[in-house]
């Protein structure tokens, strides 16, 4: 098969590669293009421990180095293979704090074939916050990405991002200084952080964690929990709870235990340290939230160079609408229901606010991605791919809301075991508005045949008829659309909204 045969991928774009030579571990990721949202082609990483043994001799591990370069080897013929148009290399604490880094970038730049940005701790901390701009609606909060080396601190408000510090506090460095002590860790990571005024000054806002030691943590409260969407981008965990979950992982009862087989073996030992950094640091800061982000330097990077017509671009929307136009009949239809949906939404009563804007919008651009499925799984596999899918800029409950809204589109307007667990993490009223964005796609689905021109026509208004709520207003040319099932639809609706609807066809 011929590469232009694949209709799985965006036309226009090309790969591109980011080479990520961290403390801990070193990571290729080949990203679909350089675009908003970009979709991951392939991703992989291997646990080098360059920052093993720095912090008491000052160099990165001989041993380490050899791994580290020889991983290199593969990423570059991985880059060549999957097209990459462009390859970019970030190193960041290990090759910038260990007296042999240079030597080590120099044999890293003659296996690759160019140069390997060595990110400042300011740069880094940078790059994180554009991470997070990049895959959150207007955040507003302090950044803390913990590497294997060091820590990164900075604050961000929307677009704003202020002046990033870096401490060395990473979970291999950490774990080293303290010798194993806990009582010693904590010691060293007070004395760092006791002057951070960009956590002092954040109280009651969103600490958003980044780095794969506080992931781990994150996956494991999810495991603890049974938390039922594992999706590391946007999970939250309320503050007073996030700081006593923090104690059991300090100090566990059982770390054989089954929630920590989720846990990769070379993350398990650094849990401890990773759970002191963030302990100490949100005491400081007292926010009202942790926000993990499955996104970082890289995408920060990769953000900083796109035009600033496409960072203002909604991420969520961005990647709902390329998955329209590789998945739906037809992506026009799907932009004509978020349109008319938004105008349709008030006859209900119902105001939505920015956020419900963009996920019912989503919700519409994503209607018709499952029709390629046997009629009897069409809402469920647009809930799975809806649910699981690598959206940014939204939360967990939004993501509900969407993959529900798609789910009651094809499967009707009631709950069932399918729903339960998405029911349990979105909230009341983002429950109510996906059943009613699913009660009138029912409606419209039927009236357009999933094509485009038919929708933009239809209108609701109060009724001129006494004995009903709500007229459904159709042009007459449309009259042979009527029907049966169509009617059928059109109760099922009345019935949810409360609100008496009928079908007029005006001439």
């Amino acid at each position: 098969m011929v590469e232009s045969e694949a209709q799985g991928r965006l036309p226009g774009i090309a790969p591109v590669s980011v080479i990520d030579i961290g403390s801990n571990s070193i990571r290729l990721v080949i990203y679909e293009g350089l675009s908003r949202a970009p979709a991951v082609l392939f991703n992989e990483k291997v646990m080098c421990g360059l920052g093993k043994g720095i912090d008491a001799t000052g160099r990165m591990d001989a041993e380490s180095v050899e791994r580290a370069l020889k991983a290199l080897y593969r990423f570059k013929a991985l880059s060549v293979q999957a097209r990459a148009s462009t390859v970019f290399v970030l190193a960041t604490a290990a090759a910038r704090d260990a007296s042999n880094g240079p030597d080590f970038i120099r044999r890293a730049e003659i296996i690759l074939s160019q140069k390997v940005r060595v990110l400042t701790g300011e740069e880094e901390a940078y790059f994180s916050a554009l991470g997070i701009v990049s895959g959150y609606h207007d955040p507003d909060g302090v950044v803390g990405d913990l590497g294997g080396g060091s820590l990164e601190l900075i604050d961000v408000a929307g677009r704003s991002i202020g002046k990033g510090i870096t401490l060395p506090l990473g979970g291999i460095r950490l774990s080293e200084h303290a010798d194993g002590s806990i009582v010693k860790a904590r010691a060293h990571v007070r004395r760092y952080m006791r002057d951070a005024t960009v956590l002092k000054n954040a109280a009651g806002r969103t600490f958003y964690a980044v780095g794969g030691t506080w992931r781990s943590i994150a996956k494991l409260h999810m495991e603890v929990r049974n938390y039922p969407l594992h999706m590391m981008q946007g999970y939250e965990i309320p503050f007073d709870e996030m700081m006593a979950f923090l104690v059991e992982v300090i100090e566990p009862k059982d770390t054989k235990a089954p929630a920590y087989a989720a846990i990769s073996k070379s993350r398990r030992n650094l849990l401890p340290f990773g759970a002191i950094a963030m302990q100490e640091a949100i005491a400081l800061m007292k926010p009202e939230r942790v926000s993990f982000s499955a996104l970082g330097v890289r995408e920060g990077y990769l953000f900083s160079l796109l035009s600033e017509q496409e960072r203002n671009r909604d991420p969520l929307l961005t990647a709902a609408g390329e998955l329209a136009i590789l998945r739906a009949r037809s992506p026009e239809h799907a932009r004509e229901l978020a349109d008319w949906t938004g105008r349709m939404v008030s006859f209900f009563g119902i105001t939505e606010t920015d956020e419900e804007s963009r996920y019912r919008q989503a919700a519409c651009l994503l209607a018709d991605i499952s029709w390629r499925a046997h009629p009897d799984y069409r809402g469920l596999q647009a809930l799975n791919i809806i649910a699981h899918s690598t959206f940014s800029g939204i939360t967990h409950a939004g993501r509900a809301y969407i993959a529900l809204a798609n789910y009651y589109r094809f499967e009707g307007l009631h709950d069932d075991g399918a729903t339960g667990p998405l029911t349990g993490i979105t909230t009341p009223r983002l429950l109510e508005l996906a059943k009613l964005i699913g009660g009138l796609l029912r409606v419209v689905y039927l009236f357009s045949a999933s094509m485009p021109g038919v929708v933009r026509n239809l209108r609701i208004r109060p009724a001129a008829n006494p004995d009903f709520d709500l007229e459904f207003m159709v042009p007459a040319t449309y009259a042979d659309f009527s029907g049966e099932r169509l009617d059928g639809r059109l109760q099922q609706l009345s019935k949810l909204t409360g609100k008496k609807i009928a079908f007029v066809f005006e001439e």
